[in-house]
């Protein structure tokens, strides 16, 4: 149960860090870039193995860290500007809240059961995502939620693909190894971008967004790598796993953005995120 306590630690430091950088004004798409390498580079020092790059493009898990790694960096910037428009709630519930998709996905493709339960969790987990992205106001608008079903969709792919992965190509000792591989070739693709863009002049470089990707980077890893600890855990479904690390996410978020972000949730966002709760016990 330690590593899916620390996953959640780690997990919910990232929204926190994304509002921080609207703060100081670091441009999210660069900090992200340079977060991986750092990531890359932390997952090089934790192997337990030493990691042969010979050896470890042909594991059976290579591929999937390059399609992982096109993935990270466009969920990640999702998430980013998740935080940064709709707030640290917000953004918190809606990638969280893709816990449906990876159930889906085991329903469909893995002839995992199906019942009353688990149909109504996801109808809530629906409902919740869109209650807690409603404004002040109570209207809801495209601009609104565009950000949020893109986190939904993008954050449960993820979850799908990394769940799948590591179950069947990813032994225990290579843990280290497959997370510092995708956050490499999520770094390259990121550079190759970043680079387009400054060559185009389209953005700016500035050192602080370098600063910015370090203090992402590490707990961007650690994240990663004691989720998919705590989903090698024996004698408990992925299912469990994912519904107590999101329920433990979405509650620590909230917390730290009422107490330290000043963030308001209005009634409906309250409504959305007890719904959301509600909904993660029932698909589990």
């Amino acid at each position: 149960m330690i590593d899916l306590l620390l996953a959640i630690i780690f997990s919910g430091l990232l929204f926190v860090i994304f509002t921080i950088f609207k703060k100081v004004d670091i441009d999210v798409f660069q900090a992200i870039v340079f977060n991986y390498i750092i990531a890359f580079t932390t997952g090089i020092i934790m192997s337990p193995v030493k990691i042969h790059w010979t050896t470890s493009i042909t594991q059976s898990w290579f591929p999937g860290t390059i399609f992982l790694g096109f993935l990270f960096i466009t969920v990640f910037n999702i998430m980013g500007k998740t935080a940064q428009v709709n707030g640290l709630t917000v953004a918190s519930v809606a990638s969280k809240m893709s816990l449906v998709v990876p159930v889906l996905f085991g329903i469909v493709f893995l002839n995992e059961s199906i019942n009353l339960k688990k149909i109504i969790g996801i109808a809530l987990a629906l409902i919740a995502v869109y209650f807690v992205s409603k404004k002040d106001s109570g209207q809801v608008n495209i601009s609104s939620l565009a950000l949020p079903i893109l986190l939904f969709l993008g954050a449960g792919t993820i979850d799908t693909s990394m769940n799948f992965i590591q179950h069947y190509y990813v032994p225990e000792e290579q843990t280290a190894a497959f997370s510092s591989f995708t956050f490499l070739t999520a770094f390259a693709i990121g550079i190759i971008i970043l680079l387009y863009k400054l060559y185009q002049k389209q953005i700016s470089f500035h050192f602080k967004n370098v600063l910015g990707g370090i203090l992402l980077g590490i707990p961007n890893f650690f994240s990663m790598f004691y989720m998919i600890k705590a989903l090698q855990t024996k004698n408990l479904e992925s299912a469990t796993i994912f519904t107590l690390l999101n329920i433990g996410v979405i509650l620590f978020t909230s917390i730290l953005g009422l107490l330290f972000f000043k963030e308001k949730l209005s009634k409906q966002n309250g409504i959305g995120i007890i719904i959301a709760i509600i909904a993660l016990f029932l698909v589990r």
